[in-house]
């Protein structure tokens, strides 16, 4: 019973609101955004009120950097 328990705990963390697949989903996301945030031209950029520069440091920006 108690590993069925300590099971059930585990897969329950991994799908909490505050467990690891939230997470690993918020990383990927975050990773897809600045790449393509990356490949915006100069127009999109105008567009959402950046600069190239700005624009390159976020996309440098570590994905599990969510700040």
């Amino acid at each position: 019973m108690t590993q069925l328990t300590s099971s059930r705990s585990r897969t329950q963390a991994l799908h909490s609101r505050h467990g690891l697949l939230p997470r690993l989903q918020t990383w990927a996301a975050l990773r897809r955004q600045r790449r393509l945030l990356a490949e915006l031209d100069a127009d999109r950029l105008a567009d959402i009120g950046l600069t190239r520069t700005e624009a390159l440091s976020e996309a440098r920006r570590p994905f599990w950097d969510e700040g």
